[in-house]
């Protein structure tokens, strides 16, 4: 399953991102954008994991959770 994680800190890298999503199951991808020129975090992301209900899981867990100062928000990506 494919989520999608917004408002995170813009210091945030992929590893960070990866790590956040990893403690709540297997991760398969993950996917920070970036702006084109500066090389900086657009402040949100696209995290895959092997099982729905690990993707689940980690969707109720997170979404709404204060990450430094930024409260992100996770939903499933279209």
């Amino acid at each position: 399953m494919k989520l999608m994680a917004l408002n995170l800190p813009r210091d945030f890298n992929q590893r960070d991102l990866e790590k956040l999503f990893k403690a709540h199951g297997a991760v398969t991808a993950c996917t920070l954008v970036l702006d084109d020129k500066s090389g900086a975090s657009k402040g949100f992301g696209f995290v895959e994991m092997t099982r729905d209900e690990d993707a689940l899981d980690a969707m109720k867990k997170l979404h709404g959770t204060k990450v430094k100062k930024n409260k992100i928000h996770v939903k499933p990506a279209a």
